[in-house]
């Protein structure tokens, strides 16, 4: 399989006034996942799909292969309810090009693999959300796509098959492809090799989860009563609190931060820069 990589460089896109990214840069490798993460008008779709060129960039520049070589998993699963699961994959294989042994071989891999075989002959609409979402990435996989997309191919799915997903998709990866999925869930974007966080269209962090979490600097700490500080969050039933130096209140015990910490870190020091949130 070609080692190309794919991607964004100083990517903006504007839709009149509103900037939905700005000078965005993601590098999309062989069997690498990268996660895009970042709340509800974030930017993570628009990203997708200036990047399968379904909006064209006010700047910068998209590298993607041809449209056969790129697989693409919609937030939602895309199948056809009114087919079955084997119609679903046929449907999306003849689209492909993908006939005759070469389908029927990659039908039964997949099949296999997502645990459907057994569901083959049953309607898209009777299949639960986690079966949906399986057969999805089935139809995206079917052609073994060199670049594969996936928007939001865990959200509102049960933890197993969530589980169930990532393995596949980690599969998928292991085989040559470059992978790029967003994501809502900050402990599921932690376990793709790279993170691109996005804050209203602007990279806040990026690059691989282990070094962001390394490079929050300064403390991070719990307590049971919200802390006098502008850098103070609720996590759970209690306060996290970051402070550049040891912390002044024996009521802060300091603990090993997290993902989600080096995220709420970054996007209140945003704030703070930008002036939207008072010292």
């Amino acid at each position: 399989m070609n080692e190309t990589n794919w991607g964004l460089e100083s990517v903006s896109v504007d839709f009149g006034n509103t900037h939905a990214l700005q000078d965005v840069s993601v590098t999309l490798s062989p069997r690498t996942i990268v996660g895009v993460a970042g709340g509800d008008g974030s930017g993570k779709t628009t990203l997708l799909r200036t990047l399968l060129g379904l909006l064209t960039p006010s700047s910068g520049a998209v590298d993607r292969p041809d449209g056969d070589d790129v697989g693409y998993l919609p937030a939602g699963s895309g199948i056809y309810p009114d087919l079955t699961v084997e119609e679903n994959l046929k449907f999306a294989a003849g689209a492909y090009g993908v006939r005759g042994d070469d389908y029927r071989a990659a039908r039964d891999e997949l099949l296999a693999r997502t645990g459907l075989d057994e569901a083959h002959d049953r309607l898209g609409g009777k299949l639960s959300g986690g079966m949906r979402q399986k057969l999805g990435l089935a139809m995206s996989l079917v052609h073994r796509p060199r670049l594969l997309v996936l928007d939001e191919p865990s959200t509102g799915v049960d933890p197993v098959s969530r589980s169930e997903l990532w393995r596949l998709v980690s599969e998928a990866a292991r085989d040559g492809a470059s992978v790029v999925m967003t994501t809502t869930y900050l402990d599921e974007a932690g376990r793709c090799d790279a993170v691109c966080v996005l804050d209203e269209g602007v990279v806040l962090l990026q690059g691989p989860p282990n070094d962001l979490v390394a490079g929050i600097g300064g403390r991070v700490g719990e307590t049971t009563s919200r802390p006098e500080t502008r850098y103070a969050w609720r996590r759970g039933a209690s306060w996290r609190v970051w402070s550049p130096d040891e912390f002044n209140s024996s009521a802060v015990r300091p603990v090993n931060p997290d993902l989600q910490d080096a995220v709420i870190v970054a996007a209140l020091r945003r704030r703070h820069e930008t002036g939207e949130v008072a010292a």
